[in-house]
């Protein structure tokens, strides 16, 4: 599919896409917890339906109450033979270990750029706690036999907190007691937070978290509730685009995001106040209104997902703005560090890469140009928002990429007035 930006001025309210980082740790919190849950503001990305058919696969009955509300019964009498966890390396991450607490061989699969990312913290430390594990050089698929054994263990969080968050459950699920999980140079550490905040909504056992360093699953018996409902937060990440869709192009309202969530991409309330962006936060209710916008210096190493609104917005600033954490985009949908220099390149944005650091020297203003998602759902987004003050129409190829994400990014630009034409070309494969 190609999407046609056209230069816009937005105007309007919008609500925030539900979370696929709270909704797929529901799904995964609803399958220990062996009964009923009701989780609202359910969301339809494809990462979301990933998780739900893993979870169906694996022995959940999922029932669709509305369009936002899902039922799931949670009898866990299924071991499945193969599961499939779409493009979402949180899905293959979190659940690899929940589902190595069986004892029959399962087969995870893959689609798209997950075939080619890392697995190899699988073969390094599955065998430490009793699991067979067969893959492919360290890449998808993997055949893991079970029963998962709590033992104290040491891992490395330098690449992900994805895989801990998978221990975490997977370790509360089998009762682990006096056991200790260790982690050396945790990144992303709100993202953990948000882990353990689903696993207390849920009645898990939550281990005692000493500063990031080690995780310790006490020696005590917990009372497990009946019926669990859960509410699916809104998304910082998506939300994020809107937000500076609004600071670049127009007087908007961003409803359901609160200051209060765990997410690490609430950070870009940071960078659009250094930013100098015109933004009143009254509850869940953000308006922006464009002005002038400064250079910013930003860490983005504890929330990766931000670089791509981040590198849209710093186009806007005038002069160079600093963004720390380059090392943590090699193994995205694309490597976003050269994808971000490549197509923003194309609309005249100069984008250096320098180790860890990205310089992007904003203020100069972007040409509308003809670009590509690399198949990454971010890089679509802040492309899109990035055209909205672009000198003529932008087209960005391959666009369906925000489908992983938030499938309804572009309807709901288009609600805030943005000019925007999907059309499928014709004798086109995907």
């Amino acid at each position: 599919m190609i999407a046609t930006i056209q230069p816009s001025t937005l105007s309007g309210k919008i609500q925030a896409p539900a979370s696929k980082s709270s909704m797929q740790r529901a799904c995964a919190a609803a399958l220990i917890h062996r009964g009923e849950t009701t989780i609202r503001n359910a969301g339809h990305s494809n990462d979301d339906k990933a998780a739900l058919g893993i979870i169906a696969a694996s022995g959940a009955v999922v029932q669709h109450i509305s369009a936002s509300e899902i039922e799931v019964n949670s009898t866990a009498k299924n071991v499945p033979s193969d599961v499939n966890c779409g493009e979402s390396g949180l899905g293959i991450r979190m659940f690899a270990p929940l589902i190595a607490l069986n004892q029959t061989p399962v087969t995870i699969n893959g689609e798209g750029s997950l075939l080619t990312r890392p697995m190899d913290f699988f073969d390094e430390v599955f065998p430490q706690l009793g699991i067979k594990v067969e893959s492919n050089k360290g890449k998808l698929p993997i055949i893991l036999t079970g029963p998962l054994q709590p033992q104290n263990i040491t891992i490395d969080g330098s690449l992900s907190s994805q895989f801990l968050t998978g221990l975490l459950m997977a370790y509360a699920a089998a009762d682990a007691s006096d056991i200790t999980i260790t982690v050396t140079n945790l990144k992303s550490r709100p993202y953990i937070d948000l882990t353990l905040k689903v696993m207390e909504a849920f009645g898990m056992k939550v281990p005692v978290n000493n500063n990031y360093e080690s995780f310790y699953f006490e020696k005590k018996e917990i009372n497990k509730p009946g019926k669990i409902t859960y509410t699916v937060e809104g998304d910082w990440s998506g939300g994020a685009f809107l937000l500076v869709a609004g600071a670049i192009a127009g007087n908007i309202e961003v409803i359901g995001l609160s200051e209060t969530s765990t997410q690490a991409d609430k950070k870009i309330l940071e960078a659009l106040r250094d930013a100098g962006a015109e933004m009143k936060i009254n509850g869940d209710h953000i308006s922006l209104s464009p002005k002038p916008l400064k250079a910013f210096s930003f860490d983005a190493t504890d929330c990766p997902d931000l670089f791509p609104p981040l590198v849209a917005l710093a186009a806007y600033c005038n002069g160079t703005t600093t963004i720390k954490g380059v090392s943590r985009l090699a193994h995205k949908e694309s490597n976003r560090g050269l994808t971000l220099q490549e197509e923003f390149g194309k609309m005249g944005l100069t984008v250096e890469l320098n180790g860890d650091i990205m310089l992007v020297h904003g203020g100069k203003g972007l040409t509308g140009a003809k670009v590509h998602s690399r198949h990454d759902h971010r890089i679509a987004m802040a492309c899109a928002v990035a055209a909205l003050k672009a000198d003529g129409a932008t087209m960005i190829e391959d666009a369906e990429a925000v489908n992983k994400s938030y499938p309804d990014f572009y309807e709901n630009i288009k609600q805030l007035d943005a000019g925007v034409v999907t059309h499928q070309p014709a004798n086109s494969v995907h």
